[in-house]
Order: structure tokens, then C-alpha cells, then sequence
């Protein structure tokens, strides 16, 4: 089973239309990988989608998702959920 950095990645690398191999963890989404809001928007929806089981119906607020800048932010904000791989 993949990891979640993998999952996460390849959530990035369709949600923005961009290939993995350039998306880096310091990467931000708007500044690096020219993600506009409704990218980011998409992204935000497709983690919450991947990311949610049977237990755990993850849900990013407005406010957690204007925090979630960069592939390490979103990646620190699954982990702070209590989501492992």
C-alpha cells in the first residue's frame, strides 16, 4: 500500500495537473506548482476524499485549508489528523 506522501503526491500531481517528479515538499501550490484558488480548491476536496474511511470522515475547514500552503503543510495537517500510512 502506498504511503501517505505517495497517496498525497499523486492527489497533487492530477489535482494540478503537474508531473510528481516536480513536486517537492517545500513546494508551495500556488507560488511553485501555479495552482489558482479553485486548484487548490479541487486538491483540498480530493485529499478530504482520499483521506476519509469508515471511522474518520475527514473534513478541512476554510480556516485549515488557508494554512495548507505548501506539500509539507498538507502533508503535517493529514499527520496532525492522526492519519498514517
Amino acid at each position: 500500500m502506498a504511503t501517505i506522501e505517495e497517496r498525497l503526491y499523486e492527489i497533487i500531481a492530477e489535482s494540478l495537473s503537474v508531473e510528481k517528479d516536480d513536486i517537492k515538499s517545500d513546494s508551495s501550490f500556488i507560488d511553485d506548482l501555479d495552482a489558482d484558488s479553485l486548484d487548490v480548491v479541487e486538491m483540498i476536496m480530493a485529499m478530504e476524499s482520499e483521506f476519509s474511511t469508515d471511522d474518520n470522515d475527514l473534513e478541512i475547514s476554510d480556516e485549515e485549508a488557508e494554512n495548507i500552503v505548501t506539500v509539507a503543510d498538507a502533508l503535517a495537517f493529514l499527520e496532525g489528523k492522526g492519519i498514517t500510512d
